[in-house]
């Protein structure tokens, strides 16, 4: 947890890796699923669930990061994000 005694969020790629796209923190879940759901809609897109799928995390106050969910929007098909696919 950062000085500021406040959680930070970050957003990793399914296998827990940083996202290539979106690896940043983020102060809040609601930034952060703002963030996950603008990509998969945009840039996102035309990927397959599996490399669009993402996971929240937050870090503990140990500095440890814990999954809290998984942003939906990253997870449906192409479809139902406004694609084609």
């Amino acid at each position: 947890m950062p000085e500021s005694g406040r959680p930070m969020y970050r957003l990793v790629a399914l296998d827990g890796t940083p996202h290539p796209v979106l690896d940043a923190p983020y102060e809040s879940v609601a930034a952060a699923e703002a963030a996950a759901s603008r990509w998969c809609s945009g840039q996102g897109r035309s990927l397959s669930v599996c490399e669009r799928g993402m996971a929240l995390e937050v870090q503990t106050r140990c500095g440890e990061w814990r999954t809290l969910g998984y942003p939906s929007a990253c997870l449906m098909r192409g479809q139902e994000l406004g694609g084609g696919q």
